[in-house]
């Protein structure tokens, strides 16, 4: 193992960390014992569908099984079944054992385009949970107080506003904390919404008797309007089974400021490059080339070289030529209806890319609509339309009527 090697990797991009001498200390006491990393991340089935956001601690884990180090991933099977209240105002809602099962193969299915799988154990925390009595139960409550448990967000609000907190609530982070010790986790990942828990992890294995897990978090990850936490019901997302076409250009609309930090957390690109690209900002460089370079290596670890350099080519001719891409979506309208115009409206919402028809009728009276490159601005002026004409919307969607 070249330590500094892996603590460089380890750290890109990180938000918090354990203390960085406490690292080192913990690298050297895995290399005496001659063997990997073993890294845990715990995954809430709750929600299966990962976009780059939820994809920063894959990538990590990624980047450390590059250099020879494993994963166990824990799919919260038994805690998801109890629900974490993290950031809720109230208890979340349980999910059914069918409906866990379900989720977790959804996750795995979406994982493993991102970390190794032949470098990975997947594992389901009912192995040990489920297998607790309750003096196990009794026992592993003894080792964390009320007071502490109250020091987390979350139950401390709804606390002070005299909120419901159900009793089992408090099980969680115990719970998952309490993972760490089943599977001997030498490193932790999670997001800064996760410190609470994760830390919790590194106090229960003390009190097991295990040396306690290196914590590392990573930040949440601004969506392409570089303002808002990536969501999906934001609309600001970039799903991982997306199409190269669409995640190409998702990246080329993220703000000039956020070229890096996509940089750090989206990419596998080596920290000492990522010093080189730094360098060309400084120096002047057009950050739309350097935006294309992003967009072209993130679209390459979801997609083929190929696909990558396609959408490349597809995003120039539809945004600098401001010509129609040969896979231009098709929108399929009915033709003989007495509003023309309106029967296109139908058409483009079809697509899910617009909230309303409101929106779309000030996208043509603000001159941002064209067909078969002519402007219209009054959809009421639209009186003949035909199989193959093209439509653009704003500056690169370009839509073919059927």
């Amino acid at each position: 193992m070249n330590i500094e090697e892996t603590i460089k990797i380890m750290l890109k991009g990180a938000a918090e960390h354990t203390d960085v001498k406490e690292i080192e200390e913990k690298l050297k006491e895995i290399e005496k014992e001659n063997r990997p990393i073993r890294i845990k991340l715990g995954l809430d089935p709750s929600a299966p569908d990962i976009h780059l956001g939820h994809a920063v601690v894959l990538r990590k884990i990624r980047q450390l099984q590059d250099l020879g180090n494993e994963a166990i991933i824990i799919i919260g099977d038994f805690t998801g079944m109890i629900g974490d209240p993290t950031g809720k105002s109230k208890t979340r809602k349980q999910l059914s054992r069918e409906q866990v099962e379900a989720n977790a193969k959804t996750y795995q299915e979406q994982i493993f385009k991102i970390i190794d799988k032949n470098k990975t154990t997947v594992r389901f925390n009912s192995e040990w949970l489920g297998e607790m009595n309750f003096r196990d139960v009794i026992e592993l409550c003894a080792k964390c107080t009320v007071a502490r448990i109250l020091e987390r967000d979350d139950f401390k609000n709804r606390f002070e506003n005299k909120q419901s907190i159900s009793v089992h609530e408090f099980f969680y982070p115990l719970m998952q904390a309490y993972d760490s010790v089943a599977i001997k986790a030498d490193i932790e990942l999670g997001g800064t919404d996760q410190v609470f828990n994760v830390l919790m992890g590194r106090n229960i294995q003390k009190d097991y008797g295990q040396s306690p897990q290196i914590t590392l978090f990573m930040p949440l990850l601004e969506g392409i309007d570089g303002v808002e936490k990536m969501s999906k019901s934001l609309g600001n997302y970039i799903g991982v089974n997306e199409d190269a076409d669409t995640m190409y250009t998702k990246v080329m609309k993220i703000p000039d400021n956020m070229i890096i930090k996509y940089y750090e957390l989206c990419t596998d690109v080596h920290p000492d490059e990522i010093a080189k690209i730094k360098q060309r900002f400084l120096n002047g460089e057009n950050p739309r080339d350097i935006k294309m370079e992003l967009a072209k290596e993130i679209t390459t670890l979801y997609h083929s070289k190929e696909e990558a350099e396609k959408a490349e080519e597809n995003f120039k001719t539809a945004f600098q030529k401001q010509e129609a891409p040969e896979n231009a979506k098709e929108i399929t309208i009915e033709r003989n209806v007495d509003n023309l115009g309106n029967s296109l409206l139908d058409g483009i919402m079809t697509t899910g890319e617009y909230k309303s028809k409101g929106e779309l009728r000030r996208l043509f009276e603000q001159g941002a609509v064209k067909i078969n490159g002519e402007r219209i601005t009054d959809i009421k002026t639209i009186i003949k339309l035909e199989s193959g004409t093209i439509l653009q919307v704003g500056k690169g969607k370009f839509y073919k009527l059927v």
